[in-house]
């Protein structure tokens, strides 16, 4: 597997562990679901198949891109680290297929086993690992996908402004491309800018939005 680059000095962000979450959900609550999940939701429905699939949705927070998947007719895990994400999940008024849906609150360290499934989604949640747990929680995701199945979410850069916290986990881009050796990649952009972060805060967006298949 492959070690994140080591941490570089910078601004003194906020630890993952102390993040203010339940503001970070007020801001971004009714934001449409991920590019990345639609896209691999689309790639899906291009493939029809008779069993209902199943999905994880790692770090789901307020729940959008859940809530898209029971739309769509899946059936979905849903794991958070925090209450609030699993407490504003439950509370949306948008969730059908309810039956479909179960919850776990669960942090990424020590993830080591996922269930088998057809998507893994991981929406902007995937740098909030902690480094050291980093390879194992990447193995259980690889080990987790069916074949045929897919991969959707983000891997965040080596000159995101977050990559300066030592509790984050970022990636160059040949690094990047290493953690999907043997996937097939539908989609691989690197997107880089300026910006800010769900609080106002200015930063300097570095990540890679990707789409993989396992094959079949």
């Amino acid at each position: 597997m492959t070690t994140p680059p080591a941490s570089k000095p910078g601004p003194a962000w906020i630890p993952a562990s102390t993040r203010d979450w339940p503001t970070y959900f007020d801001r971004v609550a009714g934001g449409e679901p991920r590019s990345t999940l639609t896209q691999a939701l689309d790639a899906f429905d291009a493939e029809p198949d008779s069993e209902v699939r199943f999905a994880i949705d790692l770090g789901c927070g307020e729940g959008r891109d859940t809530a898209e998947l029971l739309r769509r007719g899946w059936r979905v895990l849903a794991i958070d680290g925090h209450p609030d994400g699993i407490r504003r999940l439950v509370s949306r008024d948008d969730l059908v297929h309810t039956d479909r849906l179960t919850m776990q609150m669960r942090l990424f360290e020590g993830m080591t086993e996922l269930l088998p499934a057809d998507l893994i989604s991981a929406s902007f949640s995937l740098p909030f690992c902690p480094p050291e747990h980093f390879d194992a929680l990447w193995a259980a995701i690889r080990a987790a996908i069916k074949p045929g199945g897919r991969f959707a979410g983000q891997i965040f850069g080596d000159r995101d402004s977050w990559a300066s916290i030592a509790d984050r986990s970022h990636f160059t881009r040949s690094q990047t491309e290493s953690l999907f050796d043997g996937l097939k990649l539908e989609h691989f952009d690197e997107e880089e800018r300026e910006g800010s972060d769900a609080s106002d805060n200015h930063k300097h967006w570095h990540m890679f939005h990707i789409v993989a298949q396992r094959p079949g």
